[in-house]
């Protein structure tokens, strides 16, 4: 069969922008989209950029945009995507520099896992003449890395990523999962526990995440990042890390439904902002339009039937571990 590939070709020493090109090709059954571009750079365009290495899955090097998604081209197959497409359309990673054609610039990947420091800080132990600590400790243990250390760092989460399309300072879903890693392993001392917590609150860190999930859809091992970033927002607020605006809106959350039985969204943007004069003053506009649009609930009303029964069940989850 003759297949039509539409691939997007950049050199940065002629283009000024990248453009497409269509390449006509003889395919066979089973042959994956690396196949056919191996193919192509071996016998119709020498010049052809892309990355490689162990055709398996296995390394990540062959990550990029294939019709629309990101995925490994070593193990997608041409036919069932041109079942699903009708066509074969293969771009770089988003959100990623491009060096040439397919190959992205991964400098900018590789140091925001650098900055979640990716390696284990652990507590002094005493341990058996001859026996290591660190093994002694984890002979005690049973820890659940829930996938995350199957990562094989292809970036393709980052690609995906809605909130890296417009703030590339986000820390990334790669890089959460990562840090999540470490809170998972009983060897991590408490207080880099802790430490780790504490610089992920600020700015571009685990509460900026959207929860979008296109990460986990993305993600050729099944590390489910956003999860790690949930279970990361869970340790920070049982560590007591509050003061995000994040952490606000959702202990204000919960504060208001145990309260009041539902959700007040005209007190719920106080919450998050707080009664600074600033913060008031921002969300002002906002208030007034809810007012209008009838979203304050009045403030004379009756309590809502079954309050009761709900503030009693919260309390119980409560007792349970943190609502998030």
């Amino acid at each position: 069969m003759r297949l039509t590939f539409t691939i997007q070709r950049f050199n940065p020493e002629v283009d000024s922008i990248p453009h497409p090109q269509e390449i006509r090709l003889d395919v066979g059954r089973g042959m994956t989209v690396l196949d056919a571009l191996i193919r192509i750079k071996n016998e119709c365009d020498g010049s052809l950029a892309l990355r490689y290495s162990c055709r398996s899955a296995i390394c990540g090097s062959c990550a990029m945009t294939v019709n629309g998604s990101e995925k490994l081209a070593c193990r997608t197959s041409l036919r069932k995507e041109l079942e699903r497409h009708g066509h074969i359309t293969v771009a770089p990673l988003r959100n990623l520099p491009v060096i040439k054609d397919l190959v992205v610039d991964m400098a900018s990947f590789w140091g925001k896992i650098r900055d979640v420091h990716p390696w284990l800080v652990s507590a002094a132990r005493h341990a058996p003449e001859g026996v290591p600590a660190q093994t002694k400790a984890r002979d005690d243990a049973n820890p659940e890395f829930h996938n995350v250390d199957a990562c094989i760092m292809c970036g393709a989460c980052v690609a995906a990523c809605t909130v890296h399309e417009v703030s590339k300072g986000f820390a990334g879903p790669a890089a959460l999962a990562k840090a999540d890693r470490f809170l998972s392993d009983p060897r991590e001392s408490p207080s880099s526990i802790r430490a780790r917590l504490s610089a992920l609150q600020d700015e571009h860190g685990i509460w900026d995440c959207t929860r979008c999930n296109f990460c986990v859809e993305v993600c050729p091992k099944d590390v489910k990042p956003m999860e790690a970033i949930i279970r990361l927002r869970r340790a920070s607020l049982e560590q007591g890390f509050t003061t995000a605006g994040g952490a606000r809106h959702i202990v204000g959350f919960t504060e208001l439904v145990e309260q009041q039985g539902r959700l007040n969204e005209a007190i719920m943007p106080l919450k998050v902002v707080g009664f600074a004069p600033q913060g008031i003053s921002r969300i002002m506009p906002l208030g007034i339009k809810m007012f209008l649009k009838g979203k304050v609930p009045n403030p004379f009303g009756h309590a809502l039937p079954g309050l009761s029964q709900l503030q009693a069940f919260i309390r119980r989850v409560r007792r349970a571990g943190p609502l998030v």
